[in-house]
């Protein structure tokens, strides 16, 4: 079933399609039927920027799982850099935290510059 629901969304970042790299400026984002996924329906995601043009666009279809697993790894990646460098706010990495399921571990604080490796999965 397809819902028709879009999700969009200014961003800023870069993609790399057929014509090269190119900054992306729009996320659209639906459940529907994918073009090239092996799958009945995907979470597909359309990077663009629409001033340039159709050839400027990078487009991605999931399986639910995927996206899922997408959706936690990010918010993981996100929790994890020291908020000094991702510029997100305490509030914003604790709503991280609760859509995708996770309880914010507290760490210290690191330096600019500093490495932080986040603890193993085993």
């Amino acid at each position: 079933m397809c819902t028709y629901e879009t999700q969009s969304c200014a961003v800023v970042g870069s993609g790399k399609g057929a014509i090269g790299w190119f900054p992306l400026t729009r996320a659209t984002i639906y459940y529907d039927h994918p073009v090239h996924a092996d799958a009945g329906h995907t979470l597909n995601i359309d990077f663009a920027a629409p001033e340039r043009g159709p050839s400027a666009r990078v487009a991605v279809e999931l399986t639910a799982e995927s996206a899922l697993r997408l959706l936690s790894s990010v918010a993981q990646a996100l929790i994890c850099a020291p908020a000094e460098i991702s510029g997100l706010t305490s509030e914003q990495l604790e709503e991280l935290g609760v859509v995708a399921g996770l309880a914010r571990l507290p760490r210290p604080e690191v330096a600019l510059g500093a490495t932080s490796v986040a603890p193993s999965a085993e």
